[in-house]
């Protein structure tokens, strides 16, 4: 068999289901020979994304792969691989490269070393007898550790390279996970215990290891409110009595409320990266960092405690260890209960008036609201968009389920979320699946609707059109603005839609929202891709706080 052959068939064996690519390389006709479908997109941005949601649903179970062809579709995925890499998200990259002979030769591309900087571990394969072991080592760090995209260039010549069949010898790697030091785990109990006001900050870390169980456990053990990273929202259920909100660059008066009065940090599958999609801790904080990324500890936020492992295993221990310290729960706090609730209350009523909002044009705000009011948050998966679209959602969206609000930040890419609700489809296609944007980012990447609607992957995408760049303030170029009107865009995106064989509505006055939505998720039961367009106003008021 020849070297495209054998990466098939490991593929295969390892559950590989389907791969993308833009558009053709020599893998895609050996993968679909394996039975492995090929999904063929208009861009590889989106394709990239789409592989990393279908990762992300699965906590990295089943891993999404993505080809490239040589030359311009390596140099064209960059961007894709970048966002994965700084949301932590375990894909498999396969580009194509130019023949050995010619490595090094301007202005041949070169995948492996221009995708250093933005891959957890990235190789060529120089040896086709080296198929099985680098394809091994690749599966070992997709599923081990702190997650990561990882690459295995395919140079042209070892592609077509003949291999025995008797030497692919191949065995899928375990995923690797670490208990944490016994020392460590006492270290952060006896802390958590001495707190009079500790508060638990979840990150992603808790989905990729399947935790929230335990995470809940000890929130209720310790009476303590939780509030989730950006990534990390769904981690732990918003309607638990004990959950405060995600702290994104909007958040929540509870975030901001029971962040600064807290005089411990217990993160928990989080990097505390100082970020500017990240609530800051406020100075003066004692800090538990339960990670399994030692490079994490002690990188942007100094730690008293730091415990290493893997974050189910470390909370059974830090469960275990605080019922021996304290000999069992403490009693349920009510009076805390009843602050979380009313705190709540407090804020939301500060934005009723938006989330309600009658006039015209619609106020995105009203919108969210009615989304999410008219879907079934239990079988339902969303994600936001770059700019005005996350801070509108991530706030007052309620995730009851882990992996049921996909959070992301660090790098934000126009277009992100349509791979990713396509992905999460894919993965999930029980779920009803809905990615919320902007028009901006729409004509950036809308050109893949075609693709939801040719390979049958129905998803709601939901575009906020206020025709305008809306998230920056005018304050950033006045004459910019007077002089040329650089914020002002255009398009009629329903219209695009349909042209692509979607169904798509473009609503404009708000006592059509309700019946818009239904209509939308119908035909998105019914198999069909379907795109609703709102007319929106121009809102830049955010639920933003003052850090201390």
């Amino acid at each position: 068999m020849d070297g495209v052959t054998a990466i098939a068939q490991i593929l295969r064996q390892e559950g590989v289901d389907f791969i993308g690519c833009v558009p053709y390389q020599p893998l895609l006709e050996a993968a679909a020979i394996a039975g492995i479908r090929p999904i063929i997109f208009r861009q590889e941005s989106t394709g990239i994304h789409m592989v990393d949601g279908y990762s992300r649903v699965n906590n990295g179970h089943k891993i999404g792969v993505f080809m490239m062809q040589n030359g311009p579709g390596a140099e064209n995925g960059f961007g894709g691989v970048a966002q994965a890499y700084s949301e932590s998200v375990p894909i498999l990259l396969l580009p194509a490269g130019m023949s050995r002979q010619r490595r090094g030769v301007h202005p041949n591309f070169y995948p492996t070393r221009s995708y250093e900087t933005i891959t957890k571990w990235c190789e060529e394969i120089n040896l086709v007898d080296r198929v099985p072991e680098l394809m091994r080592r690749a599966f070992a760090k997709l599923r081990s550790g702190r997650p990561g995209p990882v690459l295995l260039e395919i140079p042209q010549d070892v592609a077509v390279s003949e291999l025995r069949a008797a030497t692919l010898n191949y065995t899928s790697p375990p995923r690797l996970r670490q208990a944490a030091d016994p020392e460590a785990i006492e270290q952060a109990a006896r802390a958590l215990l001495a707190a009079e006001r500790p508060i638990l900050h979840a990150g992603q870390g808790v989905l990729y290891a399947e935790a929230t169980a335990e995470l809940v456990q000890l929130a209720e053990f310790l009476q303590a409110p939780v509030m989730t990273t950006l990534p990390g929202k769904s981690a732990f259920p918003e309607h638990h009595p004990l959950a405060v909100g995600s702290g994104g660059t909007s958040t929540t008066l509870g975030v901001h409320r029971f962040l600064t009065r807290a005089d411990l940090v217990c993160g928990i599958g989080c990097s505390f990266t100082q970020t500017n999609f990240a609530v800051p801790i406020p100075p003066g904080k004692r800090v538990i960092h339960l990670t399994n990324d030692d490079d994490a500890i002690n990188k942007d936020l100094c730690c008293e405690v730091p415990v290493l492992g893997d974050a189910k295993l470390a909370l059974r221990q830090l469960l275990t260890a605080l019922h021996a310290q304290a000999g069992g729960p403490r009693v349920v706090n009510t009076v805390l209960h009843e602050e979380i609730r009313a705190t709540k209350a407090e804020w939301l009523a500060q934005w009723m008036p938006k989330l309600t909002a009658t006039g015209t044009p619609i106020n995105p705000y009203r919108v969210v609201w009615e989304l999410m009011h008219a879907v079934d948050l239990e079988r339902t998966i969303v994600t936001h968009e770059s700019g005005s679209a996350r801070e509108y959602m991530v706030p007052f969206w309620e995730a009851r389920q882990p992996r049921s609000f996909l959070g992301w930040g660090k790098s934000t890419q126009l277009g992100y979320s349509l791979g990713l609700a396509m992905g999460a489809k894919y993965a999930m296609p029980d779920k009803l699946v809905i990615n919320v944007m902007g028009d901006m980012a729409f004509s950036t990447v809308g050109l893949d609707i075609e693709t939801a609607v040719r390979c049958n992957i129905p998803i709601l995408t939901i575009v906020l059109n206020n025709g305008l760049m809306a998230i920056y303030d005018n304050s950033r170029f006045p004459v910019a603005l007077e002089k040329y009107d650089v914020k002002r865009l255009s398009g009629q995106f329903s219209e695009v839609a349909k042209a692509m064989g979607a169904y798509s509505e473009k609503i404009t006055a708000p006592q059509e929202i309700v019946p818009a939505l239904k209509r939308g998720i119908a035909a998105v039961e019914g198999g069909k891709a379907t795109v609703l367009e709102f007319i929106t106003a121009d809102e830049g008021d955010y639920s933003k706080f003052t850090w201390r």
